[in-house]
């Protein structure tokens, strides 16, 4: 094997973004592949991947798919910054254009075989760490919602309008620290959001039936809230570890948000219940 061949084989392995550059491919949000030496798969969120084979053809590199997608081919070439430039054809005919771009911390990929270093470990799992408190907060924010709706007290509303802010915030702040580390949305990550948003819009139907709502969304938010000061406890600590400063005060800073809401809830269990007993004309 010529060291040309070695260095394209090395280089197009591993975790890649996929970006839409023109054509009739629709927006590639969400997509990646994963390339393993003469295998791989193209992953849409949380959809099963689809399966091609890898042929080096001198400079290019072109991804087959197998069947039942086997008049798909992506021809790839690689670009002077890193990255691929792709066709997607399909009999031979060019769909559209894409980009790939590596991801960061996942499977780096050295001459002699397979090998991660330690901190690289490290890395990679704190980026599966933001990816989770991120989708934590997606849930947060969709039951924040069904809680104001649900919810009569003025005073109540606002606490529950201005910690939604706070937790666009501190989905802002994930969002930025996964870009710095290279990790994007992840393979997992889009399928995470999804689960999450499914998760709350269950919770908010069932907050428009049942009883002692203002009783409950307190406990359900009492309980969410530490579940989050658990989530960025933990985050901070690998943070740490991984030697990444910046993601460990992000973790500080809205870890402290979720506990002054969590204090603010248990100041107000009182009011909670009054209103819950109000609802249904029960004099305390």
């Amino acid at each position: 094997m010529s060291a040309g061949d070695r260095r394209t084989r090395i280089d197009i392995e591993g975790y890649w973004r996929v970006e839409r550059a023109g054509g009739l491919l629709p927006p590639m949000v969400g997509v990646w592949k994963r390339i393993r030496g003469d295998r791989g798969q193209t992953q849409a969120g949380p959809l099963p991947g689809w399966p091609f084979r890898v042929e080096r053809r001198g400079e290019r590199v072109a991804l087959v798919y197998r069947a039942p997608f086997s008049g798909f081919v992506d021809e790839l070439e690689a670009a002077a910054d890193g990255s691929f430039l792709g066709r997607s054809t399909l009999g031979g005919r060019e769909l559209g254009r894409f980009r790939m771009v590596r991801s960061g911390y996942h499977d780096r990929v050295r001459e002699e075989g397979e090998i991660v270093s330690h901190q690289d470990k490290l890395r990679a799992k704190l980026i599966e760490y933001v990816q989770n408190v991120h989708a934590l907060e997606q849930n947060v924010l969709l039951m924040l919602d069904s809680m104001i709706v649900t919810t009569k007290d003025e005073e109540i509303v606002r606490l529950l309008r201005r910690h939604k802010e706070e937790s666009r915030r501190q989905q802002q702040r994930l969002g930025e620290r996964l870009r710095a580390l290279g990790g994007g949305p992840g393979l997992f990550s889009v399928g995470k959001d999804l689960a999450a948003i499914a998760a709350a819009q269950a919770k908010g139907v069932a907050d428009v039936f049942r009883s002692d709502k203002p009783v409950q969304n307190a406990r359900d938010a009492f309980v969410t809230e530490h579940l989050e000061i658990a989530a960025y406890e933990m985050l901070e600590r690998l943070a740490e570890r991984a030697g990444d400063e910046e993601t460990a005060a992000v973790a500080r800073a809205n870890r402290a948000e979720e506990e002054a809401m969590a204090q603010s809830i248990a100041e107000n269990w009182d009011r909670f219940l009054d209103l819950a007993l109000a609802e249904q004309g029960i004099r305390a």
